[in-house]
């Protein structure tokens, strides 16, 4: 019988549906492990072969786990809601909905056919009232809570108010947007209106002016990764910065927890660093500098209060409030000039940019706290509003930015010699002037910032502070297809629905654009009001919010009254075993922690940390092709050819081309202006070039999954997915390489049936060579899979097969345990096979080989025999012989007869499993 991938893997397929093989509920009676993949979007595109790759380990991974006797939860879903099918839907009036479903049903398609174990019950789609019901309670939650600083935690804005009513803020330690000072008094005489505003200050959820990514074509806001070089990722339309109001979600407040919480993470040093940089721990000193002829004053935040000798100009952020206040008549024009220009850079864009170099002064001057020296002014787009306090002192001798800001503009640069070592970190020691102070005199660097923020406090000057670079999430977008808010308005302040409202679904509008006034789509729909008639928030969720606990839904999909019962979350708790692309190291990761450290704070979830281990896949590169045109024709010439010619490289769709040779006859079928090409041949072929590059449509070189699927099978290519290189890594797509998985698949089939191709395995014992074999390789294996190295397990599956077809081994005890081992890395074959063997139940159902050291202990060992110190032959001996036998067995040998020529050897020195060395 031959082996037919197709008929195998549709029948499998069709049996774990069927069976409700991967189902999976709480047992309290066995461990569990929760495996999850990073929610997917589903595009119009499907799924290309370098999606699948995180995919097939966590597969890998769990069936694994399932076989170790784990309760294995390993679910999947759709983060559904997103700009791309909004965009559609603006282009082509057709429902959102409509593109998503047709989408995700594509994609279901396609993971199915690559035969991934998940528990199709509990899939979810973050489109789904009864799923989006969640996260507009959580955002309720949030919007009722307000963070502690002396607790560490969410507390009830009940808490707060009561606080409010008896002492007003005098108690009060609280994250918020401005600091506040009134009393009880006070309190009680504010309106309903002043309470509510004040209370914005301080929820989780809250409602203010703040600066934002705005796309004036596209009609919304959008977040950093969504904009490159000043344009939208999605149609590259001018993106501006802007002050609008906007939703937020206080994620600041979690600034140093969300560090602290790395400790106890099993993620790689590099991913904790790119957390740990983006939420930026910075201890330093608020310093107030008055601003000359004006009542306002400059703070500033630096963490080298020591070097404040050495400032020689300030800078502002051109989105700060006191650039208008301080900016003189003379100088108004540039800085409004200026500021326009600031507007097309995203943040992200200004803090990367190391080499621009911009700015402006504005006429103003500030006053040295320490020597009343008048200082100019400035500002400049490399100073961030929203970070520290929006200000900046300028060093330029101990700042590499400061620095060139201040070669670039001609200013002075003082070098700070006071701390012991500091001179180590100037940039230009000889062309400024040097400057010391008497109370920092022989300091060392450390001992020299201490004293600074001593002196600083002391003089009323300012505070010691620790500073966090995390941002609050900005949580408004201007678009119909997300989370509609659970919020509507009342004399124009915000108020949330009660949870028994809850969903507040998605109304229908007649258009998918801002309407004719400006307003987001939303605002098209008749009658999106409360019962009450009180008008509700028009902007709706950003697309994190449906991914930020989607882990927890998960856990108890169906559950009407809770996001997740406190017996299935007692009982999953948290993810044992995350797997996902580099790309959302930041930003989902930051918003996942904090609203699970949100949840756990308010008792709806165990654990404080929602991803135990985190691995981050590779990116599989697309391997693109080229055919080579004559210029001035239709003519094509071979790549070995091309040199005896001027031809013009171009890209063709990788999908005609196999193993580097072109499908002359579907080339001209690809494309009308290829229908009357001629070419110039090698060998009766047409050689295409290739390199590697990112996997693009534009570059053709995208490789559909199915085609691998229908050619090949789904074992074929899962197992090639995984033999391309270490999980993490990036590797090129080769599709030239995939014939030797394939026929690795064909030589397994054949292990397992006789020269007649009929299945055969016997009932005969093992021999010692084949159980040597299968627990070198349960040994191998298990160890690869425990270090996500698929690639080397691969390999050993390989020699392993030849290995026991060396033997003409056909037992079946060692066969059905090689299946086990496979059956996580190729499941259609094994489970196959593993029938054919006479098994009725599938082999998901049975348990993982157990390594027995006593089989690939060897009992023999092979020592190279020397004569003189020149290793002249092998021998084999028994592990039992003395040194002594050891010797006598060398010396009697007829090979050793040779070298001692009838002499007596002078001596033999023998060290036992390493060699045997004869002095004549």
């Amino acid at each position: 019988m031959e082996y037919t991938f197709k008929e195998i893997e549709t029948k499998w397929q069709k049996y774990w549906l069927e069976n409700k093989t991967y189902q999976v509920e709480v047992d309290t009676a066995k461990p569990k492990f929760y495996v999850l993949d990073m929610f997917p979007y589903p595009s119009g595109a499907g799924l290309h072969v370098g999606h699948p790759l995180g995919y097939i380990a966590s597969d890998i991974y769990s069936r694994y786990k399932t076989l170790q006797g784990f309760n294995v939860l390993h679910p999947m879903g759709y983060d559904a809601y997103g700009l791309p099918a909004e965009q559609y839907a603006i282009q082509t009036g057709q429902h959102p909905a409509v593109t998503t479903e047709k989408n995700i049903k594509r994609y279901k398609e396609q993971l199915d056919k690559i035969g991934f174990s998940y528990d199709w019950n509990r899939e979810i789609r973050t489109c789904n009232p009864d799923y989006y019901k969640w996260t507009q309670w959580a955002f309720i939650q949030m919007f009722n809570h307000y963070f502690d600083n002396n607790t560490e935690k969410a507390e009830p804005i009940t808490s707060l108010i009561e606080e409010f009513e008896i002492n007003g803020t005098s108690n009060i330690n609280a994250a918020c947007t401005e600091l506040l000072s009134f009393t009880a008094k006070d309190w009680k005489n504010y309106s309903e209106k002043e309470q509510q505003l004040t209370l914005l200050n301080y929820r989780l959820a809250y409602l203010a002016e703040t600066m934002v990514n705005w796309c004036p074509e596209l009609g919304t806001v959008l977040a950093n990764d969504e904009v490159k070089e000043g344009l939208s990722v999605r149609g590259g339309f001018p993106v501006e910065q802007k002050k609008m109001r906007q939703w937020s979600l206080r994620v600041s407040a979690y600034a140093k927890r969300l560090l602290d919480g790395l400790n106890n993470l099993e993620w790689t040093e590099s991913l904790k660093e790119i957390q740990k940089n983006w939420i930026g721990r910075s201890v330093g000193a608020e310093v107030n500098f008055e601003i000359q002829n004006s009542e306002q004053k400059m703070e500033i935040f630096t963490t080298r209060p020591d070097t404040i000798f050495g400032v020689t100009f300030m800078v502002l952020a051109p989105e700060s409030e006191l650039v208008q206040s301080i900016t003189t008549p003379d100088c108004k024009e540039k800085i409004e000039t200026y500021i326009e220009a600031t507007k097309k850079r995203t943040e992200r864009e200004r803090l990367a940019d190391v080499k621009t170099i911009s700015g402006e002064f504005t006429g103003a001057y500030a006053i040295h706290p320490f020597t009343g020296e008048k200082i100019p002014v400035w500002i400049s787009d490399y100073v961030l509003a929203g970070y520290g306090t929006g200000a900046i002192m300028a060093v330029p001798a101990h700042d590499s930015r400061d620095y060139a800001f201040a070669k670039h503009f001609d200013l002075p640069i003082i070098q700070v010699v006071s701390g012991g070592d500091i001179s180590e970190e100037s940039y230009d020691a000889k062309e400024g002037n040097s400057m010391n102070s008497d109370f920092l005199n022989g300091l060392d660097v450390k001992h020299a910032i201490e004293k600074a923020n001593e002196e600083i406090e002391a003089r009323g000057l300012g505070k010691q502070k620790i500073n966090y670079r995390l941002r609050d999430a900005i949580f408004s977008r201007q678009r119909y297809w997300g989370e509609p808010f659970p919020v509507y308005f009342k004399d124009e302040i915000p108020y949330v629905l009660e949870e028994n409202q809850l969903p507040l679904e998605l109304p229908e509008i007649d258009k998918y654009l801002p309407t004719e006034s400006g307003e987001p789509p939303l605002g098209r729909a008749t009658n999106w009001k409360t019962v009450d008639g009180y008008p509700l928030e028009l902007n709706t969720m950003p697309g994190f919010a449906g991914s930020s606990a989607y882990y927890l839904r998960y856990m108890d999909p169906q559950n009407n009254s809770a996001l997740v019962s406190k017996e299935a979350n007692e009982y999953w708790q948290d993810v044992d075993l995350y797997i996902g692309g580099t790309e959302h190291a930041t930003g989902h990761l930051i918003y996942s922690r904090f609203w699970n450290k949100f949840l756990y704070d308010i008792n709806e979830v165990c654990k404080d940390e929602p991803f135990k281990k985190l691995i981050n896949q590779g990116m599989i590169q697309g391997r693109s092709n080229f055919v080579y045109r004559i210029k001035n024709s239709n003519k094509y010439v071979s790549y070995g050819l091309r040199k005896d010619y001027e031809t013009t490289p171009i890209h063709v769709d990788v999908n005609i081309v196999k193993n580097d040779i072109l499908d002359t006859v579907a080339f001209k079928e690809w494309r009308p202006e290829f229908r009357d090409a001629d070419f110039i041949l090698e060998d009766g072929k047409y050689h295409c070039g290739w390199v590697v590059e990112k996997m693009s449509k534009s570059m053709f070189n995208v490789v559909n999954p199915d085609v691998i699927v229908d050619e090949y099978g789904a074992d074929t290519l899962r197992l090639y997915e995984m033999f391309l290189g270490p999980l993490e890594a990036h590797k090129p797509w080769d599709t030239n390489g995939i014939d030797g998985v394939y026929k690795f698949l064909k030589k397994l089939w054949r292990l397992f049936h006789n020269e007649e191709n009929k299945f055969y395995i016997s009932n005969s014992e093992p021999t010692k060579e084949e159980l040597k074999v299968l627990h070198k390789t349960i040994k191998k294996i298990q160890d690869d899979i425990e270090r996500f190295s698929f690639n080397t397990a691969i390999s050993a599956f390989m020699i392993c097969v030849n290995e026991l077809n060396s033997l003409k081994c056909n037992n079946k005890q060692v066969l059905e345990e090689l299946l086990i081992l496979l059956a996580p890395f190729a499941p259609h074959i094994a489970e196959e096979l593993w029938a054919k063997a006479g098994n009725t139940a599938s082999i998901t159902k049975t348990k993982f080989p157990e390594f027995q050291q006593r089989f690939i202990q060897e009992d023999t060992h092979e020592y190279p025999v020397s004569f003189n110190g020149k290793m002249r032959f092998k021998l084999n001996l028994s592990l039992n012989l003395s040194k002594e036998e050891i010797e006598q067995a060398a010396l009697n040998c007829e090979q050793a007869q040779k070298w001692l020529d009838g002499k007596n050897p002078k001596k033999v020195i023998v060290v036992p499993k390493k060699i045997i060395n004869i002095v004549v």
